[in-house]
């Protein structure tokens, strides 16, 4: 025999629904990677008595803003930046409202050359 009871619909709950996707939400926050991450070697001075170098044949001046960029008295961009200096010593002087970032954008312009020194005045 069939049951007789009539078919009695209950209200869902939404408490599991909500844990799932609270889950799911912690689990792509987790994992995934909203930005990147590069290295830059910087060099540290030591003390010690060591012979004194040679002067570079060529010294450059920069002059690095948020917004500006000069070379020994003219803007430029960093790519003509990095297509005109090759070797000798680069000078960076800060402006007050220079980010970290447009530091590091420089540094990365300039590195990996040989005979190439650079050094951010304070």
């Amino acid at each position: 025999m069939r049951n007789q009871a009539p078919f009695v619909r209950r209200a869902l709950s939404m408490t599991p629904l909500i844990d799932v996707i609270f889950l799911l939400l912690l689990f792509f926050m987790l994992t995934s990677t909203f930005s990147t991450f590069g290295e830059i070697e910087l060099g540290q001075a030591t003390a010690g008595t060591a012979a004194p170098q040679t002067q570079p044949d060529q010294r450059v001046f920069v002059q690095l803003g948020a917004s500006r960029l000069v070379l020994n008295g003219a803007s430029v961009t960093l790519e003509e930046l990095a297509a005109q200096v090759e070797t000798g010593q680069v000078l960076v002087s800060l402006d007050a409202d220079t980010s970290a970032q447009r530091v590091v954008d420089l540094l990365v312009h300039l590195r990996g050359r040989k005979g190439l020194s650079v050094m951010v005045l304070e």
